[in-house]
């Protein structure tokens, strides 16, 4: 069993660009390493929005404990050190296969 987090942005006005450079740098590094895979990522930059998704082995709740773990390592906090706030409007939440 894998579960799925869907992570919609809509980013900063003017800062699509150095967002996604910034992710492209540090996320394929501290989600995998911290357990999660990328499963994809896609920009829209005409609307500044950013989708991705990452998923984990295990269920709901072990999903919610590896990512608790995860948002309070080191490794995180390294790869958003200085960093400004380029994401507007967070939309994350854990999805559901549907296709049949």
């Amino acid at each position: 069993m894998r579960t799925v987090q869907l992570r919609r942005y809509t980013l900063v006005e003017g800062e699509y660009d150095a967002f996604v450079a910034w992710w492209n740098e540090w996320m394929p590094k501290v989600r995998p390493a911290a357990g999660f895979a990328i499963d994809f990522a896609y920009g829209l930059p005409e609307t500044n929005e950013f989708v991705w998704a990452v998923s984990a082995e295990g269920d709901a709740d072990a999903f919610i404990a590896l990512e608790e773990t995860y948002m309070a390592s080191a490794a995180r906090a390294e790869a958003f050190a200085g960093i400004p706030q380029r994401v507007a409007d967070y939309n994350v939440s854990l999805v559901t296969d549907v296709c049949a």
